[in-house]
């Protein structure tokens, strides 16, 4: 006889959709302080996850220090490019009069020099960033580990097995992301940044004053942006985390999903909890659409300002066409590294949330914590024998399972525990 298939519920919201999104009855129910979005909370976190990164990077000061060195020379070796040019269209081949062959020569050698350097340096500093990337990520993974071993069962009878998989999957996928293609551009876009802005002041201060208009559109949209996308790479990293949450869940209970017909309501869960990521990720990629884009109007702006302002004071004798080419050139390389610091900032924001989420986790601490001077076990004839002494027990959210529990078992002697169901035989 077949059994007649229920029919499926109704499609509105169910309590165990609003279960996932983390909105359930009791607070508690699979939240930890890595889940906390209030301001008090996200500031903290923050703080933590500061901490933990100096922690996590101070045994590689040296390796550190040297990566360091390594991108100034890169950056000093490509901010030459420019000045070469300068050089060579002002004195190896001015109009007007015989050039200087062996000045040309000398400047197309240095800046062949200056390539090899930057080439050199870029290659080197890889090479050891992603040594000391790769080693943050392993202590990393090993310490989140260790320490979710080491919490007590009432963390993880409320922070589940998905939340786990997320902690130690996702969230450590996108610090390595940053760490594997993004944070050399970025703390290199930073130091080119910073050196174009002090030699166009030092080329020609007229001009550079010109190109100052732009700074407060840059510094107010950066400022927006910064702050927009903090927030929404946070909501994407709670997203996902609830997506894999509710796929460990339901695969792992595949045999009560299917035996209680749960099919359907599951699936209308993980689609429900799906679209939400989908949303927030599309929230995250307008932000840059609209970031990087204005970043290159406002550059390509700049640039013809600074072309016809330029050019006019060269006609007038103001400053040497030399000049005005470094300037150009050197007004690309300020821009350019700011639009890719909107294609970067998206990893940095995505690896700061999972940052703060990994130590919010381990800011965890057992409800039982470990003795810091255990007693050492007895030596003498009692030696393996076990006694209990009015010991009560009980989860956070229940009523006390055992109460003033009285047990001697001797050494070497098998004891058996029998009662009815909720009596405390597990625990």
């Amino acid at each position: 006889m077949s059994v007649p298939r229920q029919a499926d519920p109704p499609p509105e919201e169910e309590p165990e959709l609003t279960r996932w999104r983390g909105t359930a009855t009791d607070p508690e129910a699979d939240r930890s302080r890595a889940e906390d979005t209030s301001p008090e909370a996200v500031a903290r976190l923050r703080r933590l996850s500061r901490s933990l990164l100096g922690d996590l990077l101070r045994g590689h000061r040296k390796r550190l220090a040297a990566a360091v060195a390594l991108l100034l020379v890169q950056n000093a070796a490509a901010m030459a490019g420019p000045y070469l040019v300068m050089i060579g269209i002002d004195r190896a081949i001015p109009p007007l009069r015989a050039g200087d062959p062996g000045l040309l020569i000398a400047v197309a050698g240095a800046f062949a020099v200056a390539s090899v350097t930057e080439y050199a340096a870029r290659r080197g500093f890889l090479a050891l960033s992603a040594r000391i990337g790769q080693a943050v990520l392993l202590d990393l993974r090993k310490q989140v580990f260790g320490h979710f071993l080491r919490l007590s069962v009432d963390f993880h009878e409320r922070y589940t097995s998905g939340r786990m998989v997320s902690r130690l999957t996702s969230d450590l996928d996108s610090i390595a992301e940053l760490v594997d293609g993004g944070i050399d551009s970025l703390v290199l876009a930073g130091l080119s940044i910073l050196s174009v802005a002090a030699i166009l002041l030092w080329l020609d201060p007229p001009l550079a004053g010109v190109t100052l208009f732009a700074f407060p559109f840059l510094f107010s949209l950066s400022r927006w942006f910064a702050r927009s996308s903090a927030s929404a790479y946070r909501r994407t990293r709670d997203a996902v985390a609830l997506v894999i949450v509710h796929f460990v869940e339901s695969m792992r209970g595949i045999r009560a999903v299917q035996a209680f017909r749960r099919e359907p309501r599951n699936q209308r869960i993980f689609v429900a909890l799906g679209d939400d990521y989908r949303r927030t990720s599309l929230h995250a990629f307008r932000l840059i659409a609209t970031y990087s884009p204005a970043i290159k109007l406002i550059g390509n702006v700049t640039v013809a300002v600074v072309l016809c302002y330029g050019g006019w004071r060269v006609l007038g004798g103001q400053t040497e066409i030399g000049v005005l080419a470094a300037f150009l050139l050197y007004l690309r390389r300020f821009f350019e590294p700011m639009q890719e610091l909107s294609q970067f900032y998206n990893s940095l924001q995505s690896a700061t949330a999972a940052l703060e989420k990994l130590a919010g986790v381990l800011d965890e601490r057992p409800a039982v914590a470990e003795p810091a001077r255990p007693t050492p076990l007895p030596t003498g004839p009692g030696r393996g024998e076990l006694t209990f002494r009015a010991v009560s027990f009980g989860y956070r959210t229940d009523t006390p399972i055992l109460r003033r529990l009285e047990l001697t078992v001797p050494a070497g002697q098998t004891v058996a525990l029998i009662g009815p169901t909720g009596a405390g035989k597990s625990t």
